[in-house]
């Protein structure tokens, strides 16, 4: 079985791929952050998707984990 990664449990391999495309990168990352209870980070990924889009792409690359910057 495949390991899961941070786009809601998918593949680590389908999550690069998703990453790097920038508008699924930020739709998924505020569906991620919703599903996690944390509806303020979900909110400020609303604007700031397109600016945290090329550091969660970095980050999915190299850590298998997508930006956190609100534990809220």
């Amino acid at each position: 079985m495949a390991k899961k990664s941070d786009y809601l449990g998918l593949s680590y391999i389908v999550s690069v791929i998703l990453a790097i495309i920038p508008i699924t990168a930020w739709v998924l990352g505020i569906i991620t952050r919703a599903k996690e209870g944390k509806l303020v980070a979900a909110i400020l990924r609303i604007p700031l998707g397109a600016i945290l889009w090329i550091p969660d792409m970095i980050l999915m690359i190299v850590s298998k984990h997508i930006l956190r910057l609100l534990n809220v």
